[in-house]
């Protein structure tokens, strides 16, 4: 008997590692830049998954291979429905994952406010 709650789980943990897998030998949109699968978060009623990607370089590029994500969504869908054995395939949408760069963001003011002003006098 499974906990109610961990079959979401439990299946958007394979859809990454899929979607990953994809990411490295099957995907060839040219729009798709570096990016890396950094979660999926699959419905209760597991009929949507929201896929968030990590995307490095510049606002511009994160938007482009967003829009690679988006246009290739029905081939990792189908791709998907092969590899899973689940009796039907949920439907995908893709989000950036920027929680890297906020972490990036909050560690540089952090080492700010520990740095000594060089102008002050001991």
């Amino acid at each position: 008997m499974t906990v109610p709650g961990r079959r979401p789980q439990r299946l958007g943990e394979q859809i990454r590692q899929e979607i990953s897998a994809m990411l490295v030998s099957g995907l060839k949109d040219p729009r798709i830049g570096f990016a890396t699968v950094t979660d999926v978060r699959v419905t209760r009623d597991l009929r949507e998954a929201r896929i968030y990607v990590s995307v490095m370089g510049s606002a511009e590029e994160q938007q482009q291979t967003l829009a690679g994500f988006q246009a290739a969504r029905a081939f990792i869908r189908h791709e998907l429905a092969e590899r899973l054995s689940i009796r039907r395939t949920p439907d995908l949408s893709f989000a950036l994952d920027t929680s890297a760069e906020y972490g990036a963001h909050i560690d540089e003011l952090i080492r700010k406010t520990h740095e000594k002003p060089t102008d002050e006098k001991e």
